[in-house]
């Protein structure tokens, strides 16, 4: 869209707080704003000199725009948030965190148990976090289960069945980790007690459960049980030194959230440190990519909103470098210039810088950090070694994966100069290949990324390394072969778990020399592409893709399906198993409806 086209239009865009998208010609959203004014700041896109080369592209891209009147800038704020949130657009600020943290589950049962778990359930149970350290969760959780009897048995504890006696108490109750809840040695209302405990220890309050433990002591002392004194009094100790460990700041502070940025060219890093009643109970730092010309006020504006969202944070007061935009006015925005408060606010700065250190530490170990030279000479060592006949300036890496058997999925990656180019990896759905036949599938991915290519007039690659042995060397050449490519690109074979390289009509594979240059690159190659692979695997676990193999032989049920893999692991076992073998099993029909399927797709 230019100027011209847009003064059009610029009428028609009232002067009132919204958001406005930008879409580009195939009507792919490029950009989300926020704006009091919609007129005014759209129209500043379309007649402004722009001191950055990224929104003058951005505009290049701009086809036609939408925009969503709402009746605030902090409903604009919030809309806008959501929008980038869902729908990531290209020029948009890019928050690079895509972990999942530990949650604390109190299950929704009778005399509840409390675990750790990254799933996050609708079913009723009491979720506490996340959290940004499954270590830290489970050294906590061991460190209440020593203060706090809790059980960690899956029994059905229900009043009935506890009045039928039901259970018996386990080797827990005789060690002393749990009250005996099963043969109702221990009431619902002493067990909730405890969790309720637990629940205050886990938001920093532990002047309370204090308070408690103290009070029993007193109890047990007046009923002249000095040795349950002493074991209070030693928990006390404990949870007093806990405590003196954790509070860095004034406890009289209420729970407030301390912010800090640090901007460097397009990255940008965030750090956030959750305080409650005096005790740091969260510290987080994010790596974030801004698209445009981003304020550091617009950056640390939209890392808050989304790390609060997050770490589901219900602090009233949030402590940062300076002052910022938030979309809810009854949060109190601090910029402190001394006291506690600015302590935090330093302390949240130097976790920010050594977050950004310790990321340069490890980029070192790779080419990133390489200059150009630098990297021209990894690759000349290599071509030296392989004895190509190009300098492999562009490299491309396939793998075969499948999971338990069955479904098999490939992956390519590829490196440009010697460093990954993301945006030209691919992740393969195997099509024509019935069952597990690596070589049959290294065939057809090799065959539709090269047809592509073709297609697409698009370069080849130099070297192409094919991780498996030499039957997916063999199958991956057949498919050059058949696309006429022979001389354009050299395929090696790269050994599993063995970094050893080979070429098809060689009996004896190359060895790099085990502190090269060019070996650490081989070795980055093929631990991005099997990452690559899991990642792809893990996705279509999770989105329910992978089914069982066996479900779709015709006259198999889920029933005889679930028997065989209870038995034998997985269908790759199956797969193995005679006619014979398996109808012990499952009987002589269904089992040779099995082998029959699986050895009539044989190659």
């Amino acid at each position: 869209m230019t100027a011209e086209q847009f003064q059009h239009i610029a009428a028609t865009i009232p002067h009132q707080p919204g958001i406005y998208k930008y879409f580009s010609k195939s009507k792919e959203l490029i950009y989300v704003g926020k704006a009091k004014d919609l007129r005014k700041r759209v129209s500043s896109y379309f007649s402004k000199t722009f001191t950055s080369y990224k929104t003058h592209e951005l505009v290049q891209h701009i086809h036609h725009l939408e925009f969503t009147i709402v009746d605030s800038e902090q409903d604009a704020f919030l809309l806008e948030n959501a929008l980038i949130k869902q729908f990531q657009p290209k020029y948009n600020i890019c928050l690079k965190d895509d972990k999942t943290y530990p949650f604390i589950v109190i299950k929704k049962e009778p005399f509840p148990r409390i675990f750790l778990t990254r799933k996050k359930l609708n079913d009723g149970s009491e979720y506490l976090g996340p959290f940004t350290s499954s270590g830290k969760v489970r050294e906590l959780i061991d460190f209440i289960k020593q203060y706090i009897p809790l059980r960690n048995c899956k029994l059905n504890l229900t009043d009935s069945n506890i009045q039928k006696k039901k259970f018996k108490v386990c080797l827990e109750y005789h060690l002393g980790n749990c009250k005996g809840p099963c043969e109702a040695l221990q009431s619902a209302q002493d067990y909730a007690e405890g969790i309720q405990q637990i629940k205050e220890i886990l938001k920093g309050n532990l002047g309370t459960v204090i308070d408690h433990f103290k009070k029993e002591m007193r109890e047990h002392a007046a009923d002249l049980a000095f040795e349950k004194a002493e074991l209070i009094k030693k928990k006390i100790e404990h949870l007093e030194n806990y405590k003196a460990r954790s509070v860095i700041v004034n406890t009289r502070l209420n729970n407030i959230d301390v912010f800090s940025v640090l901007k460097e060219d397009d990255i940008a890093y965030v750090n956030y440190l959750m305080v409650q009643n005096g005790t740091i109970v969260q510290t987080h730092t994010v790596q974030l990519e801004t698209k445009l010309e981003e304020t550091d006020e617009d950056v640390l504006s939209f890392a808050i909103i989304n790390l609060r969202e997050t770490f589901n944070s219900l602090s009233q007061e949030i402590i940062v470098p300076f002052k910022i935009e938030y979309p809810d006015n009854e949060i109190i925005i601090t910029v402190p210039k001394a006291g506690d408060k600015k302590k935090l606010l330093d302390l949240s700065l130097k976790n920010v810088n050594y977050y950004k250190d310790e990321i340069r530490r490890k980029r070192i170990l790779h080419l990133e950090e390489k200059n150009e030279d630098e990297k021209k000479n990894v690759l000349h060592e290599l071509k030296k070694y392989l004895q190509l006949s190009e300098l492999p300036v562009h490299i491309e890496c396939f793998d075969n994966s499948n999971f338990q058997g069955s479904y098999p999925v490939s992956a390519m990656v590829c490196f440009k100069n010697g460093v990954p180019s993301k945006k030209d990896y691919r992740h393969f759905n195997v099509e024509t290949v019935k069952g597990i036949n690596d070589f049959a599938s290294m065939k057809e991915v090799v065959y539709r990324r090269y047809k592509r290519l073709i297609a697409e007039n698009g370069p080849l690659p130099q070297l192409v390394i094919i991780d498996g042995g030499k039957g997916q060397l063999s199958a991956a050449l057949e498919s050059i072969n058949q696309l006429k490519l022979n001389g354009k690109m050299t395929l090696v074979g790269l050994a599993k778990n063995e970094e050893e390289l080979f070429f098809k009509q060689d009996t004896k594979s190359i060895k790099l020399p085990w502190d090269s240059d060019s070996l650490k690159l081989l070795r980055r190659i093929r631990d991005e592409v099997h990452n690559f692979g899991i990642t792809f695997h893990r996705n279509k676990r999770s989105k329910g893709t992978f089914k069982n193999e066996l479900a779709e032989i015709k006259g198999i049920g889920k029933h005889t399906a679930d028997q065989l893999l209870k038995k034998y692991k997985s269908v790759n076992t199956i797969r193995s198993k005679t006619q014979t073998e398996l109808a012990e099993l499952i009987g002589i029909v269904k089992s040779k409806l099995i082998w029959d399927y699986f050895n009539a797709n044989k190659q």
